[in-house]
């Protein structure tokens, strides 16, 4: 059996850290810094209206003055000028001879928060590898990558609307299994608590009494499955395809609408699921320092709530929503140690509100973003990146500048495939 050298880095979903020179059971500590100068055309609102955009999450309808977002979890939000974004500290080790130890703490200048924090077995048999704590879900292939190994500054559309901010992570456990076959192919189920999340199976903090939503459901909430196959396409070249599906039994909303002629705030509570396809393919020039080398990334992502209004007059009445989104990018090697990328992401080309007496169908937003990023050496980067979106519901389009700083301090094990 032979996989190419870079479908193996791919194993770095089941065992993700790097052994340390020596002696193995030593931690390996890095600090990743990431600093952001940003400016837009809309007075600094550019990164809150590309995570609000409108949708059947809540965005788009009216809100009262003075109302608070009841979202969890926490963005990589910017505003104009020089801004500090989460640094990240990393500790990793081999705990014994059956476990791998990983913990990433993000520190930023208003909380302190264990971002990821788990185990993974080493020598299990069969191909079987067990995951257990907090940890980015292995759904898709952008949601398990940390801010500093994005191709981008900022979160996709996609992902942003139908995931939030920071995607799927969540406390729970993972089972993975890779049969030895001629041809990769890793096969993956999730148990997540389904208790932080931002945009799906989101459980209200604190709801007003009046809207008649539960008491949040004991956990696991939500359950995914996900598959990754990568055929055998020689030393230069690796494809890797996938496709997932995710559900979660408790979602909850508030949702503000106007019922004959008076304005009322509704309660909804019920289930969701999402499912999702990804494609990439890279390409290992033999010139130096990245030079020649190509990636093309490609997710399409569609997400279903299924709710029940929990008040008012149309109380026991079902509401349904459906919202899509992709992303299509590439990332080439211009020149040693030189990247250009470019890419479109979507969301919305299906976003319809199904509710009791009517339909509200909310319009897309897309937005093109292009990145020159020079890596001076493989522990730091400088990136400029400029965007311009097309937000539904805006009067104009957002203009965006980003100057991205990025480094790492200590060990650091090489990124996922």
């Amino acid at each position: 059996m032979r996989y190419p050298i870079a479908l193996l880095a791919a194993g770095a979903l089941l065992t993700p850290m790097a052994q340390a020179a020596g002696n193995e059971f030593n931690p390996q500590i890095s600090l990743i810094f990431d600093g952001v100068f940003y400016q837009d055309n809309v007075d600094g609102e550019g990164v809150e209206s590309l995570l609000e955009v409108p949708g059947i999450n809540g965005h788009g309808h009216e809100e009262e003055e003075g109302e608070e977002d009841h979202d969890h979890g926490h963005s990589h939000g910017l505003e104009e000028g020089f801004n500090l974004r989460e640094q990240e500290l990393t500790l990793s080790a081999s705990v014994d001879n059956y476990f791998d130890g990983f913990v990433v703490i993000a520190v930023s200048e208003e909380e302190v928060e264990v971002e990821e924090a788990y185990f993974v077995t080493r020598s299990l048999p069969n191909g079987f590898t067990v995951k257990g704590g907090k940890f980015f879900s292995g759904i898709g292939y952008h949601n398990s990558k940390h801010v500093h190994s994005w191709d981008f500054v900022d979160q996709n559309l996609a992902y942003g609307a139908l995931l939030g901010d920071h995607g799927l992570v969540d406390k729970g456990l993972q089972l993975t299994w890779l049969p030895s076959t001629s041809t990769y192919a890793l096969f993956g189920v999730e148990w997540l608590q389904g208790s932080e999340q931002e945009r799906f199976g989101t459980v209200m903090e604190e709801p007003e009494e009046d809207l008649g939503l539960d008491e949040e459901e004991t956990g696991p909430k939500i359950v995914t499955a996900f598959v990754k196959v990568s055929p055998d396409l020689g030393d230069d070249h690796a494809l890797q395809v996938g496709a997932w599906y995710a559900q979660a039994k408790q979602d909850q909303q508030e949702l503000h609408h106007e019922h004959d002629g008076d304005e009322e705030e509704l309660g909804l509570e019920g289930d969701a699921s999402m499912w999702g396809l990804e494609l990439v393919y890279k390409l290992d020039s033999t010139e130096a320092y990245g030079a020649g080398d190509l990636t093309v990334q490609a997710e399409y992502l569609m997400q279903n709530k299924d709710w029940e209004i929990m008040n008012g007059d149309e109380a026991g009445e079902d509401v349904s929503g459906e919202q899509d989104g992709f992303y299509l990018q590439t990332v080439y090697g211009i020149a040693p140690r030189w990247k250009a990328g470019l890419r479109y992401d979507v969301t919305g080309l299906t976003n319809d509100l199904e509710l009791p007496e009517e339909t509200e169908s909310f319009d897309e937003s897309d937005r093109i973003s292009a990145a020159v990023t020079f890596y001076p050496t493989e522990f730091s980067f400088i990136r400029l990146q400029y965007a311009t979106a097309d937000i539904a519901e805006s009067d104009e389009n957002i203009d965006q500048v980003f100057l991205q700083f990025n480094y790492s301090l200590g060990a650091h094990g090489a990124h996922k495939f």
